[in-house]
């Protein structure tokens, strides 16, 4: 009788945009936080394909950032480039969900939903400007 190798625990993510939707999902460890995003209809932008060499995937982590890997200078670098960046600041295509995870809650920042609709024309007719 074989046994089949235990599969990761599923972590809980919490993505909210600047518009208020909020999106969440059960993602495998292992995975980026914008390959999630794609996998669910979040609203990460992605310009450059989720390559680092943007940072149209900026976002927020609101809970969970201790449980994250630490920011390569790859990352930190683009980062820099972010607007708003904050201290608990990352790119999505750089996080990649460990497991043993507690729960993630990621604010996808004004900068990576604005790369969205430029990314998907077909829903510009469905944004919500902020404040208005």
């Amino acid at each position: 009788m074989s046994v089949l190798p235990e599969s990761p625990a599923m972590v809980k993510i919490t993505f909210i945009d600047p518009e208020g939707t909020t999106t969440v999902v059960e993602a495998k460890p292992g995975q980026t936080l914008l390959e999630i995003a794609e996998d669910h209809g979040a609203k990460l932008g992605s310009a450059c394909g989720g390559v680092c060499a943007c940072s149209s995937c900026h976002c927020y982590i609101r809970q969970g950032l201790d449980d994250l890997p630490e920011m390569e200078d790859d990352e930190e670098d683009r980062l820099d480039m972010g607007f708003d960046v904050r201290p608990y600041s990352r790119l999505g295509c750089q996080v990649k969900v460990p497991e043993d995870c507690e729960p993630l809650v990621v604010e996808i920042s004004q900068e990576s939903i604005e790369t969205w609709y430029n990314e998907h024309p077909e829903h510009r007719h469905e944004q919500q400007k902020k404040g208005a």
